[in-house]
């Protein structure tokens, strides 16, 4: 691609940030120019964080359902699995499966509760409430 062609199509990622794309100058050499985005690419980004948004939405049904406890809920919203949870907090996987369910969430400890907390960085009352506030 030549530096005059490297896609500008503004999309909400290009309000903050640039990518860095690859082209030839007019001598043929290899440059790095800025791109603040490319149609596709924005199109793929929307798809990706819709699906995300339509996750987050059941998840939420689910607790308030009694299916689930509010862990999948924020799992959901921070992005992560249960994998990336047991990391940020020590439980074994088999643990956050468990407290996944209402009645046994709603038993944990306090102290179990705010190891949950500070892995999603909220407090313990808005864990238990699904109580999201603005980044």
């Amino acid at each position: 691609m030549k530096k005059d062609d490297v896609p500008q199509d503004l999309s909400s990622l290009g309000k903050i940030t640039k990518e860095v794309c690859y082209a030839t100058d007019s001598n043929g050499k290899y440059v790095t120019e800025l791109s603040s985005g490319w149609d596709v690419k924005i199109t793929a980004l929307d798809t990706a964080w819709g699906d995300i948004e339509k996750r987050i939405a059941s998840a939420k049904q689910q607790v308030l359902e009694k299916k689930a406890s509010p862990l999948l809920f924020f799992m959901e919203y921070r992005l992560m699995d249960i994998g990336i949870l047991a990391g940020y907090t020590g439980f074994w996987k088999w643990q956050i499966k468990r407290h996944m369910k209402p009645e046994v969430f709603s038993s944990l400890s306090e102290k179990k509760l705010e190891k949950y907390a500070e892995a999603f960085n909220i407090q313990v009352n808005d864990l238990k409430n699904m109580t999201v506030h603005g980044d």
